[in-house]
């Protein structure tokens, strides 16, 4: 028996999809669905407005786009800034978070797009298990880990994975 992509898909979403319980059908509240957790993310802090720093944990329902850099200097965090600022415009828009964990140093990365700096991007970067002068890591608006890896991506494979993982969410949320 031959099994297409599609069909092993849906078995696995089937299979990952959380337990939901039966309510009654006179029953006005109807308990709220929750997506599994396959992999939370590592908790961090950017400064927030008025110097009070925001965890990530505070900005759950937002999609952050964390990038891992040695330094400001990194010519593949450069790149990767350049690419992304074509997206910045239209993840602006749905409230995404764009920042960088840097190993060395806290200074601004030289953008259009306004990165929150990490605090302690060493320590960050070891919670998340990144090694090298560059990573990209894209977390989902519900804290879960989705996307990391240490190559430069092109901006489709960033809007991409954070569509997706809006998408999947939203059907999680409604089904």
């Amino acid at each position: 028996m031959r099994l297409s992509f599609y069909s092993i898909l849906a078995a696995f979403c089937l299979a990952a999809a959380p337990a939901r319980s039966v309510t009654p059908a006179h029953s006005t509240n109807p308990a709220p669905l929750k997506s599994a957790v396959v992999r939370l993310a590592p908790d961090f802090s950017i400064p927030g407005i008025g110097g009070k720093p925001r965890t990530l944990r505070s900005l759950r329902g937002q999609a952050v786009v964390l990038i891992f850099a040695k330094s400001v200097k990194t010519k593949a965090l450069i790149k990767q800034a350049k690419l992304l600022q074509e997206l910045y415009e239209q993840f602006a828009s749905r409230q995404a978070i764009f920042a960088v964990a840097l190993r060395e140093g806290d200074a601004l990365v030289p953008s259009n797009i306004p990165f929150s700096v990490v605090s302690n991007g060493a320590a960050v970067a070891a919670a998340y298990g990144v090694q090298g002068d560059f990573n990209i890591a894209i977390i989902g608006r519900d804290g879960n880990l989705d996307y990391v890896t240490n190559k430069v991506l092109a901006p489709q494979r960033v809007r991409d994975v954070v569509q997706n993982s809006f998408s999947v969410q939203e059907a999680l949320r409604n089904h």
